[in-house]
């Protein structure tokens, strides 16, 4: 292991704001945050946002500055990659923002029933081949369901055109609702959105940054029960 990644390791260990549970930790029990990430985390009652896969935390720390009336939780299980996003609200001075370190697949251990508002999935890996582990899926979708409150909503933005179609398909056939869908985010969405919806649309992520250089087109599609 690189020496970067110890030191960003030993980092995340000293800032209040980052949770790291180990896989041991979830396998015996759930996380004492779940259910009360609002009052004992973040110790004030607020809209509970999470960003799954949140990667280098682009995204969760960008929507907490937008709508510091949010709490935003950003969830990855590289820790390397969380470090980012952590010494970034550390620098800005972002009460509202928490990162957990653990697999996505661990959600039911660390977020209690109808606890969360939102959830974004941001550049999530398309599994090409492997539908089952898309977080889109059956699967996922029926995590989600438990831990968004009623009327919660899903966002996902990708560049994977398998993936946008893919979730479109689930969407139909579990009979959810589309609040808005979009094949080309910056061709047609930024366009007609209001000024607010824009800026959070115009947040980019690292990799969101690297396939628009490559000019690759970006989807939207925002979702729930």
């Amino acid at each position: 292991m690189g020496k970067n990644k110890l030191s960003r390791f030993a980092e995340n260990a000293t800032y209040d704001h980052v949770v790291q549970p180990t896989f041991t930790q979830l396998q015996a029990a759930d996380l004492p945050q779940k259910g009360k990430w609002n009052s004992e985390f973040f110790k004030r009652d607020a809209p509970l946002v999470l960003e799954l896969g949140c990667g280098g935390g682009e995204y969760t720390v960008g929507l907490a500055q937008l709508h510091p009336e949010k709490n935003y939780i950003g969830v990855d299980i590289k820790g390397a990659r969380i470090w980012r996003g952590a010494k970034a609200a550390h620098e800005k001075g972002l009460a509202n923002v928490g990162f957990l370190r653990t697999h996505v697949d661990h959600i039911l251990r660390c977020f209690g029933t109808h606890e969360v508002d939102e959830i974004w999935l941001t550049f999530s890996d398309p599994q090409i081949g492997k539908a089952r582990k898309r977080l889109t899926s059956p699967l996922f979708l029926a995590r989600y369901k438990e831990i968004l409150k009623p009327g919660g909503i899903i966002h996902l933005k990708t560049d994977s055109p398998v993936l946008y179609e893919y979730t479109l398909e689930q969407i139909e056939e579990h009979k959810l609702r589309i609040e808005e869908c979009s094949a080309d985010v910056y061709g047609e969405l930024v366009l007609r959105i209001p000024p607010e919806e824009q800026a959070v649309m115009n947040i980019r992520t690292f990799y969101e940054s690297m396939w628009l250089e490559e000019g690759r087109t970006i989807h939207y599609v925002r979702f729930g029960w």
